[in-house]
């Protein structure tokens, strides 16, 4: 960048200190806007409509909007928020939007962050990475019934960006995508469905990743997320093809990607007599048997078990020798009895032929702190049991598994693969 089109959306105060600066720097001011409402109405104006390159708002409410950043989208012009404390940072986060500096901030400063263009660490503070291979995808899948699989997709990513890699959570459920709202987003433009629809026709550059995904941040690990389809009735923008090569794209986008996929294993094929039709399915079963990992989850209580091994075999259909492993959520003897690990593993064991599964006890008080606050477990409750749980899961069997030779055993009934390492068992038991 040399000299650019600049509008800008401040407080008095901080304007009258930048504006000389600016100035003497080279570049046009085409605005001067004290909300978000009067920049809008410059972008949309009939008889002269102002398109700057750059917007510089002040990180507050009445200035930074969802509608002010969608329309900066839209048209290719790029958002950077000065925020004057905390609250301020908080409210950009939640808006997805990572290039925030401090309002004090002088501009030969803010100039160098603007020559730098984007650049975004995959932890708050940290140096980026770059992909020298495709990354790994990691789907996470449970049965009807609310088994968790939501909240253990987030806290997947969560541990494995602290670990220092680059994610991407994508939300790929077809019927009730919770995702965004889980961690305090706003899923009016859904990030997964705009990626299929560019990679539908071969438009899902990184650039294009970077503008339509959100970012969660967090000194302890912040990651990429793609928000799910708000309406159900938007499941055919998710064909198979179209997530097949957004699924693609993003291996060389992130280390890691974690797709949050639907319950339903039905093949639709087999209730429809319109073979081309679409499938509302079909991003559910793409992104299982395109993933590296899949992660089974279910509930530990009488119902929860029954669902989940009833649906088990259907996963097995779907994944064939794939790497799975099982996890069951909220362990409780409220629920189950006298020794509830015990009884859980016996029924997984006996009507399920699984000898290795995750148990991730109940944690009522540390889950309800992060929805509450739109956190992950790691940032709201890091000392949280069900965090720990899932902290030494991913280190075991995400993590350590690229670079680990494991010995593999075959699962009884079903006849498929399970790499299980000698490490992991013992972290487990």
């Amino acid at each position: 960048m040399t000299v650019a089109t600049l509008a800008l959306a401040l407080d008095r105060r901080t304007e009258d200190r930048l504006l000389a600066d600016i100035v003497e720097y080279g570049h046009t001011v085409l605005a001067r806007a004290d909300t978000a409402q009067a920049l809008l109405d410059a972008f949309h104006r009939a008889d002269d409509p102002i398109r700057p390159q750059i917007v510089i708002v002040r990180a507050r409410r009445m200035l930074l909007t969802a509608e002010l950043i969608a329309a900066c989208d839209e048209r290719g012009i790029r958002v950077l928020a000065l925020a004057s404390g905390a609250q301020d940072r908080r409210h950009a986060a939640a808006l997805g939007l990572y290039e925030v500096l401090d309002e004090s901030t002088a501009w030969p400063q803010i100039e160098a962050v603007l020559r730098a263009g984007v650049v975004v660490p995959p932890r708050v503070g940290g140096p980026q990475r770059s992909i020298a291979a495709p990354g790994r995808v990691i789907a996470v899948w449970g049965p009807t019934g609310a088994p968790g699989r939501t909240t253990l997709a987030i806290n997947i990513a969560a541990e494995i960006a602290a670990a220092g890699h680059t994610v991407v959570l994508a939300d790929a459920d077809t019927y009730s995508g919770s995702v965004a709202p889980s961690l305090g987003m706003l899923d009016e433009a859904p990030g997964f469905a705009a990626a299929c629809r560019l990679a539908g026709s071969d438009s899902l550059t990184p650039a294009e990743l970077e503008r339509i995904a959100q970012r969660y941040n967090s000194p302890r690990g912040a990651f990429w997320v793609l928000t799910g389809i708000g309406r159900p009735s938007r499941w055919p923008e998710l064909s198979a093809e179209r997530v097949t090569r957004t699924i693609d794209s993003l291996r060389h986008f992130a280390d890691y990607t974690v797709i949050d996929v639907g319950f339903n294993l039905e093949s639709d094929e087999e209730i429809s007599s319109d073979l081309f039709a679409p499938r509302r399915n079909a991003a559910t079963l793409t992104a299982l048997k395109a993933a590296d990992h899949v992660v089974a989850c279910g509930l530990a209580d009488p119902v929860g078990l029954a669902r989940f091994l009833r649906a088990w075999v259907d996963l097995a259909e779907v994944v064939g020798d794939g790497q799975v492993s099982v996890i069951m959520n909220r362990v409780r003897a409220s629920a189950i009895g006298l020794n509830p690990h015990g009884q859980v593993l016996a029924a997984l064991r006996r009507f399920g032929a699984i000898d290795d599964p995750v148990l991730v006890p109940h944690d009522q008080a540390g889950t309800d702190a992060a929805v509450l606050t739109g956190r992950t477990l790691r940032d709201a409750a890091p000392k949280s049991p069900a965090r720990a749980s899932i902290r030494r899961f991913v280190q075991a069997e995400l993590l350590r598994a690229v670079n680990q030779t494991a010995p593999v055993a075959r699962t009884r009934s079903l006849g498929w693969r399970r790499v299980l390492t000698a490490r992991a068992n013992a972290a487990r038991s």
